[in-house]
This record gives structure tokens, C-alpha cells and sequence, in this order.
């Protein structure tokens, strides 16, 4: 497993928050799952609120 660093944004009440977040993922398309899952758990976030701008290995 890869470390991938994974950069973006998703929709809050007061506009757009900004995250950049690093999880372990076998390749990018499940490191922006990962994210998927965990940002839109932790704020209560559909994927289409979520936007991922980048996804480069660490």
C-alpha cells in the first residue's frame, strides 16, 4: 500500500472549507473513495458536495 497525499474542498455552510488529508490506498482511485467515505462521514457530506483537486503520491 501507497501513501497518497489528497487535496480538495467540499461545500459547508459558510462556502467552500478546504482539506488536505493522506491515506494509504492500493492506487489513486481508492485513495479518492477513502476520501469519499471519510470527509463526507466525518462532515455529513454527499460525494457531489466533495471536490478532489488533486491526488499525488507521498
Amino acid at each position: 500500500m501507497s501513501t497518497y497525499t489528497v487535496s480538495g474542498r467540499f461545500q459547508s455552510r459558510d462556502g467552500f472549507q478546504p482539506f488536505t488529508k493522506d491515506v494509504e490506498a492500493e492506487n489513486e482511485d481508492l485513495a479518492r473513495e477513502r476520501i469519499y467515505t471519510n470527509v463526507g462521514s466525518q462532515h455529513n457530506r454527499k460525494r457531489t458536495q466533495i471536490e478532489i483537486e488533486e491526488v499525488s503520491a507521498a
